[in-house]
């Protein structure tokens, strides 16, 4: 089984989902599925059609969720090196082109999340990032073109 990396706040966001899937979810759907079956027949009754329908997307869930944490490896991001782009560094980059700066901390793919400015270990930004220093500028290929970039700042999480 390939592992994949994850922050310690990444796996434990992981971990509570799957817990709230389990100790919430799975009984209400359950109660719910039973509730819809006293409604008599089967084959047209809307409520137990969704209620089978939800519970097949939770359990699917609660599988993919198992599968994650069992594959992943927490790498420890308290000791991170403040003088080069490594798996967990925040890193305050400057777009050379628009003078835009932008804020981003490299994570797991599991963990990744554009809108909170976590990216992925595997995404074209990161790639081009990891083992890069301060005032380096690294080129990164994006899907929409080439776009450059100055590292303004590496911070520790």
């Amino acid at each position: 089984m390939k592992r994949s990396p994850i922050t310690q706040d990444g796996y434990n966001a992981l971990k509570t989902e799957l817990d709230y899937l389990k100790k919430n979810e799975r009984p209400k759907i359950i109660a719910d599925i039973e509730e819809a079956r006293g409604h008599g027949d089967l084959t047209e009754n809307a409520e137990y059609i969704y209620a089978k329908e939800r519970q097949s997307f939770i359990e699917t869930r609660i599988q993919e969720l198992e599968t994650r944490l069992a594959s992943s490896n927490i790498i420890d991001t308290s000791n991170i090196p403040d003088d080069r782009v490594v798996f967990g560094s925040k890193v305050l980059l400057c777009n050379v082109d628009t003078g835009e700066e932008v804020t981003y901390q490299i994570v797991g793919t599991d963990e990744s999340d554009i809108s909170q400015g976590k990216l992925s270990i595997g995404s074209p930004i990161a790639k081009a990032l990891i083992g890069k220093r301060l005032d380096d500028v690294v080129v990164v290929d994006a899907p929409n073109g080439k776009r450059e970039y100055e590292i303004l700042e590496i911070l520790r999480k």
